[in-house]
């Protein structure tokens, strides 16, 4: 590998990514999904001009870090804190059955071979992949039909939120207990010391911040020191407490999320993820997705995946909101608002693929999922608020 290599291929990569990621957003697909296309087009898989190499792999890592960093940035920590009992059972209630779900589709397919194997916490895994929420695409949905800040859209979006909190911690004890060494107290111990420190630590942080963008507001040293703080939680994260990478970047956005400048820090932050290390990453979705590893079976258990996943949500949210007094179509809209998946649905596989957990080849289900899930959801939302009308006008 030499400077010239690199440097090919990752003008290759920017170039099929945005070209695929505008292709995507015209036929009112994801982004992302276009960018991952990219990679597996020019990957071996299918043309093979570009190959994974340590670098590729490294920026990729940086990507996910980054792209975390900025989910924790965009978190209104307020609202999450304030958003009542209801929000916070429905999300719980939205991790838990597709977790369920997603682990016992894996053992029916491929057989049980007991608690504490590898088998089954890939099992497991494939549970924890299916607990992300991206309510992008739902907040756009609602707010084209006028319903985001109802208390249906406030519900959904505070849920979302919560889902996506949960779901992180969830694959932080996962990965924690997948070590067969691995003592179950320990990881636990490990975990909440983390999320304790983070919380002590944080306010002095955020404290150190505040007086820093007060002196010095909108200027480039404040998201230079937020992005060395997000490189110093993820290393410390799993270096001193075994927890993955990403979480220290969540928690590292979510500790600044309240500061006055931190839409500013987010726009810098994306600069850097949208112009190279976000395509990398997505594209190096791509590139290691195997088609040539494509079976039947596979097929078949993306099907079954996608379905799991989607009814899994609209159960478990919906069952959940009507428990907390939702009624009639607000369950069931409720649910469809959460069932969509995204960016941490491949974050969360991606991590899983360094574990040791799943294989490339489970790339597609995932995909697939987003894909399905992300045309369906405005669809599904739309004719039921339409009914709503209809039901008025009658």
């Amino acid at each position: 590998m030499d400077i010239l290599s690199v440097l090919r291929d990752l003008a290759i990569i920017v170039i099929f990514a945005k070209v695929f990621g505008l292709l995507a957003r015209k036929l009112k697909a994801p982004q992302v999904v276009g960018e991952i296309v990219a990679g597996l087009l020019i990957g071996p898989s299918v043309l093979g001009i570009v190959k994974l190499n340590d670098f590729l792999n490294i920026c990729a890592g940086i990507g996910v870090v980054l792209l975390m960093f900025s989910a924790g940035l965009g978190t209104n920590l307020k609202q999450l804190l304030h958003t009542g009992v209801k929000a916070l059972l429905i999300a719980c209630a939205g991790v838990l059955m597709p977790l369920i779900g997603g682990t016992l589709l894996y053992l029916g397919f491929y057989g049980f071979d007991g608690l504490g194997t590898p088998h089954f916490f890939t099992a497991v895994f494939i549970g924890v992949i299916m607990t992300a929420t991206s309510v992008s695409i739902t907040v756009e949905t609602l707010k084209e039909l006028g319903k985001l800040k109802t208390e249906l859209g406030t519900t959904i979006l505070s849920a979302a939120i919560i889902d996506d909190v949960i779901g992180i911690m969830v694959l932080t004890f996962v990965i924690g207990f997948k070590n067969p060494d691995s003592n179950p107290g320990l990881v636990a111990l490990s975990t909440v010391a983390f999320f304790a420190l983070s919380l002590a630590l944080g306010f002095v942080i955020y404290k150190a911040f505040k007086v820093i963008d007060k002196r010095w507001p909108h200027t480039r040293r404040i998201p230079i020191l937020a992005l060395a703080l997000c490189f110093g939680l993820s290393y410390a994260a799993e270096k001193y407490f075994g927890i993955a990478d990403i979480t220290g970047a969540y928690v590292a956005g979510i500790i600044l999320s309240k500061l006055h400048d931190s839409d500013y820090i987010e726009e810098k932050m994306d600069i850097n993820s949208y112009m190279i290390f976000g395509p990398v990453f997505f594209a190096s979705i791509g590139l290691k997705t195997q088609i040539d590893g494509i079976t039947w079976e596979l097929v078949l258990f993306s099907a079954a995946f996608v379905l799991v996943a989607l009814v899994s949500k609209i159960i478990g949210c919906g069952a959940m909101s009507r428990l907390c007094g939702f009624k009639g179509k607000d369950t069931l809209k409720i649910g469809v608002g959460m069932m969509t998946r995204g960016e941490v649905a491949l974050i969360v596989a991606q991590r899983g693929l360094t574990e040791g957990m799943i294989s490339s080849a489970y790339f597609t289900s995932v995909i697939l999922l987003i894909i399905v899930s992300s045309v369906l959801t405005p669809i599904v939302l739309k004719l039921l608020y339409a009914k709503d009308k209809e039901t008025v006008k009658a």
